[in-house]
């Protein structure tokens, strides 16, 4: 669908403007997103001379273009959550936890399968948060590995780590948002500039290993070790006939046969390099592997009567159900950066801006990271953070010279939309981790925003060096040692970050 641009000037940054103020006021996403839309879509029709009906044509038209645009990924994402569902009603969860149950005899050791277990379902956050909690928590609270802790482990191997996995829904997701400007090799491009990702797997494993507490965090520890947890759950699950097959085959098929997938949709097989092929058109290639991964799971457990044919059919249509808000929040900020990009000349705005002004391109990281956790930790929501700045940054980006803070920056936007989802208390990964350990909601964000917010301050920090250095590799390696000698200082001291009661 063609769609014929007008530059507009100042007014075009109103849309963006409008979405994120009211997203900030109202802590509500959704029609935060649409009003903005529909407000470029007014702009774009006064400065058309359109009638009044055009503006919900347009709107739609746009809707519509975009959905059609992304219709790979829509379906992608649908047959992911189908196996999500799957995998969790198929009993492999709790055959898991019997199975790690019998071998780990430590704190440590069953705080680091439980950090594992999160980094190796990468495919979505809800689906890590829910499983690893159900698999675990029988046997942390049996180690007294408090609920607290195992909140946060589960938290911080979640979104940290779908963000920065090729294969997810996180993937797809953030690979859409840039498709104008490189799309998946973007993505790609990003990870290592994904400092509160990478370095909050390093503090994960860190504590793991180190058993340093410090805040909050460290008193629910103590307690943990002094008393059993009152309410651990019993070590056996009412699902008996699920075995760690079930759980692992049909994530293992997805993942082998969408990279396979990835690569024959991109003609990998024909004489194109692999790099290429991958990028040609991963969803496609993505979704080729949703598929296998339903194929795998009928094949599985239909034959062993683990569920009968309905109610294969009835866990897909649940799983797809459950994309649906997540989903909706993607159409909008596809539209809201169509019209910005394609309508009112947004880009083109910004773009003249930059160019003419003094703007220090070097602090553009740092700022963008910081303007994205305030956003993220407000609205409760990555996805809308990242839909709201990805176009803003693109169109920074694009301005004579600032070219090659483009990877960075985008990096910048995604560490800020997960520091700001991992504690916030209305976001639904810091509520569903909450679940998975049946840990009070209010402590598991009372204990771990410390943490996250630690790993923020070195991040900012390392964001300052990416803008001068334009590389991640000193960032990395300057928030690691930042990182680990603050978790040694704070070990030692008995604040807590918390008042004492009267």
């Amino acid at each position: 669908m063609d769609f014929t641009m007008i530059e507009t000037g100042w007014v075009s940054l109103l849309p963006p403007i409008i979405a994120i103020a009211l997203a900030l006021i109202t802590k509500e996403v959704y029609s935060s997103l649409f009003i903005g839309l529909f407000s470029g879509v007014i702009i774009y029709a006064v400065a058309s001379h359109a009638g009044i009906v055009s503006v919900a044509a347009t709107t739609f038209d746009m809707m519509y273009s975009k959905i059609a645009d992304n219709a790979y990924m829509i379906i992608f994402l649908a047959l992911l959550w189908g196996v999500v569902m799957l995998v969790s009603k198929s009993g492999g969860s709790q055959a898991y936890g019997r199975w790690a149950g019998r071998r780990l005899k430590s704190k440590k050791s069953a705080a680091f399968a439980t950090s594992l277990l999160g980094i190796l379902i990468f495919i979505d956050d809800g689906f890590n948060c829910l499983t690893v909690g159900t698999v675990m928590r029988p046997i942390t609270d049996r180690l007294n590995i408090s609920r607290e802790k195992l909140a946060y482990i589960i938290d911080a191997t979640a979104a940290p780590v779908c963000i920065i996995a090729p294969v997810s829904s996180w993937a797809v997701a953030v690979a859409s948002e840039v498709s104008e400007t490189g799309g998946f090799n973007i993505f790609l491009s990003t990870i290592p500039y994904n400092l509160y990702a990478l370095l909050t797997i390093v503090m994960v494993f860190f504590l793991c290993f180190s058993g340093k507490d410090f805040g909050p965090m460290k008193k629910a520890e103590e307690l943990a070790a002094k008393y059993a947890a009152e309410d651990a759950s019993g070590t056996e699950e009412t699902e008996q006939k699920g075995r760690v097959i079930d759980l692992v085959l049909p994530i293992l098929v997805l993942i082998i046969c969408a990279i396979l997938g990835m690569a024959y949709v991109g003609g990998f097989f024909e004489g194109t390099s692999f790099s290429e092929a991958i990028g040609y058109n991963p969803t496609a290639g993505l979704t080729l592997g949703a598929f296998a991964g339903l194929i795998t799971a009928f094949i599985m457990y239909i034959p062993r009567r683990i569920m009968t044919a309905k109610e294969y059919i009835d866990s897909i249509v649940s799983g797809i159900g459950n994309i649906v808000p997540p989903m909706l929040i993607l159409i909008l900020s596809w539209s809201l950066g169509g019209v910005c990009r394609q309508l009112i000349g947004t880009g083109q705005f910004i773009s003249g801006f930059v160019s003419t002004s003094n703007l220090p391109l070097g602090l553009l990281p740092f700022i963008i990271f910081v303007i994205a956790a305030l956003m993220s930790f407000s609205m409760g929501t990555s996805w809308g953070t990242f839909g709201m700045l990805i176009p803003i940054v693109t169109m920074i980006c694009s301005a004579e010279g600032a070219g090659a803070y483009l990877v960075p920056t985008l990096g910048a936007t995604l560490a800020g939309s997960v520091y700001g989802d991992h504690c916030s208390p209305i976001s639904d990964t810091t509520i569903l981790s909450s679940t998975g350990s049946e840990c009070q909601h209010i402590r598991h964000v009372e204990t771990q925003l410390p943490y996250a917010t630690l790993v923020a301050v070195v991040c900012a920090i390392g964001y300052l060096i990416t803008g001068i250095t334009l590389t991640p590799w000193a960032a990395i390696i300057a928030g690691v040692i930042l990182l680990i000698a603050a978790i040694l200082i704070l070990s030692r001291t008995n604040i807590t970050f918390t008042k004492k009661k009267a």
